[in-house]
């Protein structure tokens, strides 16, 4: 009963995963994750039928469970999407949320050296996982991944480095590019590690994991570039993209742009990618205090260089900032779901 719960049309299942890739990984967390599967109403009634398979990333900080969270006078995305199928809004399909949370705040759903091989994990063992339990269309044109933030990241560099695994994508805000969204935190960064830390992120480190989190200025700010800065530049150690004095490190920098969805998409090979998508949904409220409405706009621009058809792209600004937009993530999943379900000769 509203507000304290919803109850279901259709179903969600709550698994966990054993992870080889996962396990041992650098930061020493869990490689037993939970994966939620959401089956559509009338999943358990239609023996016969299949249908596809939508995977759905969480932005930085983000772990599975936190989707049951509850805000006053809203309701949390899994109710928003069992009520967009139940409604009939979209043809049904299967919805998976996956966790690739770290003690760092997050993977960026890549392959790194310092976090873990998420991005193998997504790839190589959520995917078959779920296709072994469910009725899905086992194939990439009937697969798509979505996500929010760093999210959103995730969904368009997994489309790019995985178009054999899935044929369409959905970003909202998702981190892109980096020289006006990044860059310009660099010296605020800097100035508080030496004001707080003696310009050490070793030192901040060990104070922000002996304490409880949260509890000092720029705890968050400081672990979200350190984060990145795990998924995008470590070697034999976490490089930082910039210096002392909040100046960019250029060979390290150059390794971040490299990991930009914007730069990404200009590469020949992610242009391919990205013109074979059945579907790519962006973007992001018109007031993002990260400025990622700005990235959503420079992606979508670099869709259109790669050759994407425009009808193949949903691109909108909305009055909104960066928080509080989960009520746009049933849109996309609906859109995805009709496209999904299309012949793809319609799609030309």
């Amino acid at each position: 009963m509203l507000p304290w719960s919803a109850e279901l049309a259709g179903r969600l299942d709550h698994h966990v995963v054993e992870s080889d890739l996962l396990r041992d990984n650098p930061l020493g967390d869990p490689h037993e994750r939970p994966l939620v599967v959401y089956v559509p109403p009338g999943y358990d009634d239609a023996p016969e039928r299949r249908y596809p398979a939508l995977y759905v990333l969480l932005g930085y900080t983000g772990h599975v469970g936190m989707w049951f969270n509850r805000a006053p006078f809203r309701q949390p995305y899994p109710e928003l999407a069992d009520a967009m199928f139940a409604a009939g809004d979209a043809p049904p399909a299967i919805v998976v949320y996956v966790d690739a949370w770290t003690s760092l705040g997050g993977s960026q759903y890549l392959d790194s050296p310092a976090t873990g091989r998420y991005h193998s994990y997504l790839r190589d063992e959520i995917v078959p996982f779920v296709d072994a339990r469910y009725r899905t269309v086992a194939d990439r044109d009937h697969r798509a991944v979505t996500g929010k933030s760093s999210g959103g990241y995730g969904a368009m560099v997994t489309a790019m480095l995985a178009p054999d695994v899935f044929g369409a994508l959905a970003t909202h805000a998702g981190d892109a590019l980096f020289e006006v969204c990044n860059r310009p935190r660099f010296p605020v960064l800097a100035r508080r590690l030496r004001d707080m830390y003696d310009g050490s992120y070793d030192k901040f480190l060990a104070d922000f994991r002996g304490r409880l989190a949260g509890t000092k200025d720029g705890d968050l700010e400081l672990l979200e570039m350190y984060a990145y800065a795990a998924a995008y530049s470590a070697d034999g150690a976490v490089r930082m993209p910039f210096d002392d004095t909040g100046a960019v490190v250029p060979e390290v920098w150059e390794r971040w742009l490299t990991l930009d969805p914007v730069v990404m998409a200009r590469e020949p090979r992610h242009a391919e990618a990205l013109r074979s998508m059945r579907a790519v949904w962006v973007d992001a409220g018109s007031k993002d205090e990260y400025y990622l409405d700005f990235a959503a706009v420079a992606f979508q621009r670099a869709l259109e260089e790669a050759g994407v058809p425009g009808e193949r792209v949903h691109f909108e600004l909305f009055e909104a900032g960066h928080g509080g937009i989960e009520y746009r993530y049933p849109l996309a999943l609906a859109w995805l779901s009709h496209r999904l379900t299309q012949d793809p000769g319609d799609l030309r």
